[in-house]
């Protein structure tokens, strides 16, 4: 691809369908991003399995490390000085386009896309059925690692992207914003255990349920708009007001923050602690059906 063709290429946002990216993979400034994750149960190594395979030109994003160090929860968003260092050594820039999978479908590659948008990138996009539609469709992959470019990311914090556990109970307490849980039906009703070993099931009282699998055709890719507005309408969401997703540790309420922003959506923000933080800390409320 030359050079004036690739920077013809404007980068669909939110989503990036796998066709775009493949007549795009050579484009200047893009990068694209592997940000698979698994829960700690599946006991899979995501960046071993980056190395046997990934998308040409792939970089690998460690959710687990690049994240809040000093925190006892899960994967919390680190500081912008943290992401910046760790990006820039990742190889990317600040003006870089960013396409973000995973090797799910849609799952994990969301929480990296938000954590981008958190730290001001203006261009980043998820693909659309991940890694397992780009094989499914005969695409080429490499194996190994590649030469990391020197390049500096100047992370700016967009806070409006991100809750406390302190705005969650404000909201539930005032009905300023409607808190969306990412989670299965059963762990938010409380009849099934949480992943994480002490974790009381059940809900924030209040809180809304729609599961992120709920948001996903039968191939990984997000539904059509028609579809996503009748799956938040069947849980009682307005989409005309100010919303708040939320999830197990801050993953796949990314993925109902994705379907916001393809649904036009503006106003939400993601309660980063999540479960994980609500259920272990003292005084706040869990309801449990039934």
């Amino acid at each position: 691809m030359s050079y004036a063709v690739a920077m013809e290429c404007a980068l669909p946002m939110p989503l990036v369908s796998t066709e775009w990216l493949a007549n795009n993979i050579d484009a200047v400034q893009l990068r694209i991003i592997d940000a698979s994750w698994y829960l700690p149960a599946e006991q899979r190594d995501s960046a071993a399995e980056f190395a046997q395979q990934h998308v040409p030109g792939a970089l690998f994003f460690d959710i687990d490390r690049i994240c809040d160090r000093h925190s006892e929860l899960p994967h919390m968003a680190p500081d912008t000085d943290a992401f910046a260092t760790a990006v820039s050594r990742l190889g990317i820039n600040s003006d870089d386009r960013i396409v973000v999978y995973d090797t799910a479908g849609l799952f994990s590659a969301a929480r990296v896309w938000w954590l981008f948008r958190l730290m001001g990138s203006a261009s980043v996009a998820v693909l659309d059925g991940g890694l397992p539609k780009w094989l499914a469709e005969a695409r080429p992959t490499d194996a190994g690692d590649m030469p990391i470019p020197s390049a500096r990311f100047d992370a700016v914090l967009r806070a409006q992207h991100v809750c406390d556990r302190h705005a969650v109970a404000a909201a539930l307490r005032t009905g300023s914003a409607q808190v969306v849980d990412a989670r299965p039906a059963a762990r938010f009703a409380g009849l099934a255990p949480e992943p994480r070993a002490g974790l009381s099931p059940g809900h924030m009282p209040g809180a809304k349920q729609v599961f992120f699998k709920s948001l996903l055709a039968d191939d990984g890719t997000l539904l059509p708009v028609d579809a996503l507005r009748r799956v938040f309408g069947a849980a009682g969401v307005d989409l005309a007001a100010p919303i708040i997703t939320s999830c197990g540790s801050g993953v796949t309420a990314a993925v109902l923050s994705l379907a916001l922003e393809v649904l036009g959506h503006r106003d939400h923000a993601l309660y980063d602690g999540s479960w994980s933080e609500w259920a272990a800390t003292p005084g706040c409320e869990i309801i449990i059906d039934g």
